[in-house]
């Protein structure tokens, strides 16, 4: 189940927060052959004072973490990757340079959702694409 997390200035992500969960969610369902009604996203919309990035980043400063079960190959990883940098910036006006991306690949006997472990549950779609 990918779940994406996106971190962000509150006054930078609210404006374009539609849009950006709109092109996010084709990445991941393009990319990952993820089902298109099964949407799993949370944004974290920070406040100046709880926003810290370094030289060289501006407040468009964004950061979008996906988590998914391990099993894709690393040409799907990175062409969902290269997806994101071509949609999100498109979509929101953020330019590319201003977003980390982050994939974290994680077993499925690590994860639990809808009250069972991973490896125990009935996707209904492949993960190793």
């Amino acid at each position: 189940m990918p779940t994406a997390k996106i971190y962000g200035l509150r006054t930078e992500i609210e404006p374009v927060q539609d849009a950006m969960s709109d092109a996010i969610h084709d990445c991941v369902a393009e990319a990952l052959s993820f089902p298109k009604e099964k949407r799993l996203q949370r944004f974290i919309l920070l406040d100046e004072k709880d926003f810290r990035y370094g030289e060289g980043r501006t407040s468009k400063y964004t950061v979008i973490e996906i988590a998914f079960f391990e099993g894709r190959s690393t040409e799907t990883i990175k062409n969902l990757i290269n997806m994101l940098y071509e949609r999100v910036p498109a979509a929101t006006g953020i330019p590319r340079e201003m977003i980390d991306i982050i994939i974290q690949e994680i077993p499925k006997t690590r994860w639990g959702l809808m009250g069972r472990i991973g490896d125990e549950q009935e996707l209904g779609y492949d993960v190793s694409v």
